[in-house]
């Protein structure tokens, strides 16, 4: 699978294709009957999407193929890629700005392959998706991504994060 997009994509367009969970009806001294892989895909265009999903099928139906095995491949489209709205990004920063200061604020942020159920609310309304902080790794908080066991939201940043969406409220009223 790793080599859809190292063989079939620009390597300047960003993709994943990671195989997160192997299931099999099998024990450790005999080939097991069935098999099942499941996994995740991430990319920020409907193209490319579509082609992660063709190369896969492909593969998958290719390999089975050659060994006289049968497979059922299914792929779901669950989670939209999270790509801010430009009009309101400048709304964002200027918030943090005014909050954090320029010396916290990085309003220039690499794309990130986020599986973020706020991606569902940016393809309908305009809105940001924004980090405001959870620490350094220094301090035993940060660098823990979500969705990971280890992870212990920093309540030190409650504070910040209430004054940060009180001012884009200030900063989107009229005047």
């Amino acid at each position: 699978m790793q080599t859809v997009i190292s063989r079939n994509l620009d390597p300047n367009i960003p993709a994943v294709i990671s195989c997160t969970e192997l299931h099999t009806d099998g024990i450790r001294n005999a080939i097991p009957t069935h098999v099942e892989i499941k996994g995740d895909t991430r990319s920020y265009t409907p193209e490319v999407q579509q082609m992660l999903e063709e190369r896969m099928r492909a593969i998958v139906e290719g390999i089975c193929g050659m060994h006289g095995a049968g497979c059922e491949f299914h792929y779901t489209h669950e989670f939209a890629p999270t790509v801010n709205w430009m009009e309101c990004v400048d709304v964002a920063v200027k918030a943090g700005l005014n909050v954090a200061g320029e010396a916290k604020v990085d309003a220039n942020v690499q794309q990130v392959k986020v599986s973020e159920d706020f991606s569902a609310f940016l393809q309908n309304i305009p809105g940001c998706f924004v980090f405001i902080g959870n620490g350094a790794a220094s301090d035993g908080k940060g660098n823990i991504p979500l969705h990971n066991p280890l992870y212990d939201f920093n309540d030190n940043i409650l504070k910040i994060g209430a004054e940060y969406f009180a001012e884009l409220i200030r900063i989107r009223l009229p005047e």
